[in-house]
């Protein structure tokens, strides 16, 4: 195995496991089945599709122009994870206070069988961001990317790694949103309302952590130096 291929895999590798463990396609999971109830398998995987090619373009976008583009607006990434941080936070409250009553359960999933436009309309919003691809997959995909603008043979090298980590990235959210009710049958109905509620949670407090990072970060300079 010569040098370039070498590093072509451990740049890739890299690109894949600094950003899957964020993205956690798994764990987002239930709230793609929640927020898709009554949804027949064609739609599912149609949206599955969807969100797949969103996450794969915004990582695109995030990893090559998104330095430039934050440049440009003069937006730092602590920024970046305030605001992602308290719409991650927003998102997870809705998911973890919505209603549980059957009857409204029953005409929303009507609706969805009705209307599965309504459905594709939150392929991107809130589905591909911030639930899945959120402000810290982001700001890493941002941090990997500025390695890339170097020019020269090692730079090409690296841009095909990257390219290719991030089809992988979408390729593992296509396959957990697509086969999200298999992943959850074992469960039951009621260990996936259990399941859905907890992963709601969990996202709150996600947008929570990256909101305080964020924070962290603006407010160090003003922090009492320790005598």
């Amino acid at each position: 195995m010569t040098a370039d291929t070498i590093s072509f895999f451990k740049y890739l590798f890299l690109v894949f496991a600094a950003i899957l463990p964020i993205m956690n396609p798994a764990g987002a999971a239930p709230m793609f089945l929640n927020l898709t109830p009554g949804a027949t398998q064609e739609t599912r995987a149609a949206l599955s599709r969807m969100i797949a090619t969103f996450i794969f373009f915004l990582l695109l976008g995030a990893m090559f122009i998104g330095s430039y583009v934050l440049e440009f607006f003069g937006i730092s990434i602590p920024v970046v994870r305030v605001g992602g941080g308290l719409l991650v936070c927003a998102t997870g409250w809705r998911l973890l206070t919505a209603a549980e009553s059957q009857d409204t359960h029953d005409a929303v999933q009507a609706s969805a069988v009705r209307r599965p436009g309504e459905l594709k309309a939150r392929a991107f919003y809130p589905l591909a961001f911030p639930i899945t691809c959120g402000p810290g997959s982001i700001a890493v995909a941002i941090t990997l990317g500025a390695s890339l603008k170097d020019g020269g043979k090692e730079s090409w090298l690296l841009i095909g790694a990257a390219l290719s980590g991030i089809f992988l990235l979408a390729l593992s959210v296509y396959l957990c949103f697509r086969f999200a009710d298999r992943l959850l049958k074992p469960l039951g109905d009621t260990g996936t309302t259990v399941f859905l509620r907890l992963s709601a949670f969990v996202l709150l407090c996600v947008g929570v952590q990256i909101f305080w990072d964020g924070a962290s970060e603006l407010l160090a300079p003003w922090k009492p130096a320790v005598p």
